[in-house]
């Protein structure tokens, strides 16, 4: 959905895009990851002179391990809130009266509360299941473990202002997408 909005001109903050930045060699959080579960969270071979972090690996780390996946949110988590901070802020005093936050744990973490709407995507299980497994390579098992670190989709769209139908086609979703849009665009300007 990010993708959407970012075409319709909405500014967008990518928590994984952020979960990238501060976990890059020379970032306190890349300290702290290789010093909580060593060098073989990096990856491998000559090609890697900077060492970054395998996230693939330290994903099958995490999501097979719930201290593990505490320990390494505990580790990310601060430092992603504080740069998505930043971002919005950035954006609030460049004018910019809309911005999405996208991040997968929103309603887990409480987080959702600190902004003004939630959005949450909606989809049957089975294609959820099947658009992760193609999308990231993974297998049932890895992506039973991702989806089992979140909450179900039912206590999301408790809690969600808008709801997204993804379960039909891209064009579909883009004109759910575009819908919502102009509704916020129009909240905002009505706002302002």
């Amino acid at each position: 959905m990010a993708r959407i909005f970012t075409e319709l001109g909405c500014p967008v903050v990518d928590a994984d895009q952020l979960a990238r930045e501060v976990v890059r060699p020379g970032e306190p959080a890349y300290a702290d990851l290789v010093a909580a579960f060593g060098t073989e969270i990096l990856v491998a071979g000559p090609g890697n002179a900077d060492r970054e972090i395998d996230r693939k690996r330290l994903g099958a780390i995490v999501f097979a391990d719930a201290d593990a996946r505490r320990r390494v949110n505990a580790i990310t988590h601060p430092r992603i809130a504080e740069r998505s901070q930043a971002r919005l802020a950035e954006l609030a005093t460049a004018g910019q009266p809309i911005a999405i936050y996208e991040a997968a744990l929103l309603v887990e973490n409480g987080i959702y509360r600190a902004f003004d709407g939630l959005i949450v995507v909606s989809v049957d299980e089975a294609t959820q299941r099947r658009r992760v497994a193609e999308r990231d390579g993974l297998s049932t098992a890895e992506v039973e473990a991702r989806l089992g670190a979140q909450a179900p989709l039912a206590d999301k769209l408790r809690v969600a202002t808008y709801v997204i139908d993804n379960a039909g086609d891209l064009d579909r979703t883009r004109a759910e997408v575009a819908e919502l849009w102009t509704q916020l665009t129009a909240q905002a300007g009505a706002n302002t």
